[in-house]
């Protein structure tokens, strides 16, 4: 998703159908208090990142994430119909689901605790 996001330019001087990617660069200052700089420094050095490499990453990251979340559906009357019809319709149980929430909770009569099931 990251590379759609990306702008790409045809090579008209050669014609060859080829992409190639304009790179341009822009500076970006930031005064940050200690405690946050601190934080970024210690995440770029558990990825075994630079500082700038880091930051460039998560602001990338967030930047996709809001201009995807704003990103408009577009569909036509009958999809419409359609997707209107499957959230209309009654739910399916899922049976991992439905084993998951089954166990009675500790303070409901007959719990058993899951360390206790071995050993009956």
């Amino acid at each position: 998703m990251r590379l759609a996001l990306r702008r790409r330019y045809f090579d008209h001087k050669e014609m060859r159908g080829t992409f190639t990617t304009e790179r341009e660069e822009y500076s970006i200052s930031m005064l940050l208090p200690v405690a946050d700089a601190a934080m970024i420094d210690h995440a770029a050095t558990l990825c075994g990142w630079s500082r700038a490499d880091f930051v460039r990453d998560a602001a990338v990251r967030a930047a996709e994430e809001v201009v995807m979340g704003h990103r408009p559906i577009c569909m036509g009357p009958e999809g419409f119909a359609d997707f209107v019809q499957i959230l209309s319709a009654q739910a399916t149980p899922v049976a991992e689901m439905v084993e998951v929430v089954k166990p009675s909770a500790p303070w409901e009569p007959g719990y058993v605790r899951k360390d206790d099931i071995g050993q009956q």
